[in-house]
């Protein structure tokens, strides 16, 4: 089957396309035929050798960590009749033709949802619905939503407008912001001008009470003055390392910080319910993914690329095979 590995740590020139053996499915176990592969930044990470720790990677490897398609083979002891359905795959590869999966690391696909909607969601819906459980953003407050066109970002602050809150995205360009105020936030500043915090500041009338910090390094630690007194910052970015506020400031203005990455990722009965919750929001026309790029297996480099440049407005999607139909 056709896939993409990662023959050695390094930059966007170490993925290429290969042919590899198709996975066989082992006891409790379904082969699940890609439509639409996620790409997600940390891959880009996980790439360059960063994170061994939390996700240990050995090159080669087919880098991904999931997406949608349809299962057309199962294993021992799993029901059969999940042959034929769509789903969406959870799992430690995804840039291949096919890939094989636990049953627990497969959901169906509500009817009506687009593969690629589904696709999506897999990662950056489970992320915002954790960060939205943390934040717990109120009616009426003021959250300030950082990388705010991001896969992860777009769908904040549209659970931040359906909670009844008042958004002020940041972002780094025209069209990135134009993207946060369609998706409902009432005021945006571009946070590669001087001044941004001061902006965020007089907008929310004197700080943010909640922080999502998907930026991270020194943006993120800058985005920190931009909480109120008493606010919470969730801090969630990687692009340049994680944001680190000052634990005894952050003290004595008892702003309360949540760093939930560190603590590596969630188990699978969390990453289920909170992905299940993402489909039925989507499905219910409640969450929407922003696709701002679709990219052929093949260019998988092409989407590391523009994901490192920060070029790319919303998620960013492989396209491996054709989408089954939506039901």
């Amino acid at each position: 089957m056709r896939a993409i590995q990662v023959a050695s740590f390094g930059g966007p020139e170490v993925l290429s396309p290969a042919e590899v053996p198709d996975p066989v499915p082992g006891p409790g176990q379904v082969v699940v035929g890609m439509a639409v592969a996620d790409v997600i930044f940390l891959d880009t990470l996980l790439r360059s050798g960063w994170g061994q720790d939390f996700f240990p990677r050995t090159p080669p490897y087919v880098p991904g960590g999931g997406g949608a398609g349809e299962v057309v083979e199962v294993g021992e002891g799993v029901d059969p009749s999940w042959t034929g359905r769509r789903v969406t795959v959870r799992t430690g590869t995804g840039y291949a033709e096919r890939v094989v999966a636990g049953e627990g690391e497969i959901m169906p696909v509500p009817d009506g949802l687009a593969t690629e909607v589904a696709a999506a969601l897999v990662h950056d819906g489970v992320t915002a619905l954790a960060f939205d459980r943390l934040g717990r953003p109120q009616k009426d407050e003021w959250v300030l939503v950082t990388a705010a066109a991001g896969g992860a970002g777009s769908l904040l602050v549209q659970l931040a407008v359906d909670a009844g809150a008042r958004v002020v995205a940041a972002a780094s360009s025209g069209g990135k912001l134009a993207l946060a105020r369609e998706l409902g936030a009432e005021a945006t500043v571009d946070y590669t001008r001087p001044g941004w915090i001061q902006r965020v500041r007089e907008a929310t009338g004197g700080g943010a009470a909640l922080v999502y910090d998907g930026a991270g390094g020194a943006l993120g630690t800058a985005a920190f003055d931009a909480a109120a007194d008493g606010g919470r910052f969730v801090t969630y970015g990687t692009a340049e390392g994680f944001a680190a506020p000052d634990p005894e400031v952050a003290a004595r203005r008892s702003i309360r910080v949540f760093a939930p990455l560190t603590e590596g990722p969630p188990d699978e009965g969390t990453v289920r319910e909170l992905l299940g919750l993402a489909l039925e929001k989507a499905a219910e026309g409640r969450l929407r993914p922003v696709i701002g790029a679709a990219y052929p297996l093949e260019r998988a480099a092409d989407a590391h690329r523009s994901l490192a440049a920060r070029a790319t407005v919303g998620k960013s999607l492989l396209l491996v095979g054709a989408a089954p139909a939506a039901g």
